[in-house]
């Protein structure tokens, strides 16, 4: 009976990891699509709907552990320097947005562009 209660755990265990992953793949795949489409777009109403979106994965996905961070204390550098990556973006987002706003799409456009290298610099750490 012990091993096949060791066995359930396990299985358990590996299952809500592999939930875990798929959340934050999720969100991921949102800021990424999303991403995408502000950059295309033409007007200011599906640029910002974009953004919205991409705001809402990113916030959703910094409550979340990266794979490459499971078993570090939340509060460990690496999860501290994780969250931050996320408030950059988040930080980005809300300034192409109040730009968007203002009725300065070229400039929104312009800065949501610069999102790119701050992927390029989070993702090399914890992806």
């Amino acid at each position: 009976m012990n091993k096949k209660l060791k066995t359930l755990a396990l299985a358990a265990l590996l299952g809500v990891s592999s939930l875990a992953l798929a959340d934050i793949a999720d969100d991921m795949d949102i800021i990424a699509d999303n991403y995408a489409s502000a950059l295309k777009a033409d007007n200011a109403g599906d640029f910002q709907q974009s953004l919205q979106k991409m705001r809402a994965a990113a916030l959703d996905s910094r409550q979340k552990t990266p794979p490459v961070l499971d078993g570090k204390a939340e509060d460990s550098a690496e999860m501290k320097d994780y969250r931050h990556g996320m408030d950059i973006l988040i930080g980005q987002i809300d300034q192409a947005q109040a730009l968007a706003n203002q009725g300065k799409l070229e400039d929104a456009k312009r800065l949501a562009r610069d999102f790119k290298q701050t992927r390029d610099l989070y993702h090399k750490k914890y992806r």
